[in-house]
């Protein structure tokens, strides 16, 4: 099977943890090389995070589960990367649009 690089996920948490403590505990998790998070929004009560997670064979379980135990709860999956490489996105003449 081939292994997966990069994960971005679109997760939904409480205001404690702290997104700090979201992102040590996600690149804690099996084959998570970093990890970067960002604030998309917060209001009274939740915190909505994207989470970017690259590596060289990411246990995609792990990483749900850890974000479960930490209260949050994982909305999308944005984002997969699997293969030997990272292949970054391109935009296509599909995705232009004139002004």
């Amino acid at each position: 099977m081939a292994p997966i690089r990069r994960l971005v996920l679109d997760v939904l948490k409480p205001h404690s943890p702290s997104t700090v403590e979201f992102a040590r505990e996600v690149a804690a998790s099996t084959g998570v090389a970093g990890v970067n998070t960002t604030l998309l929004e917060t209001d009274r009560e939740v915190q909505n995070l994207r989470i970017i997670a690259e590596g060289e064979d990411i246990d995609v379980d792990e990483v749900e589960r850890r974000i479960g135990d930490l209260g949050g709860t994982v909305h999308s999956i944005d984002e997969v990367v699997a293969g030997e490489r990272l292949v970054e996105y391109r935009d296509q003449p599909q995705d232009w649009s004139p002004s």
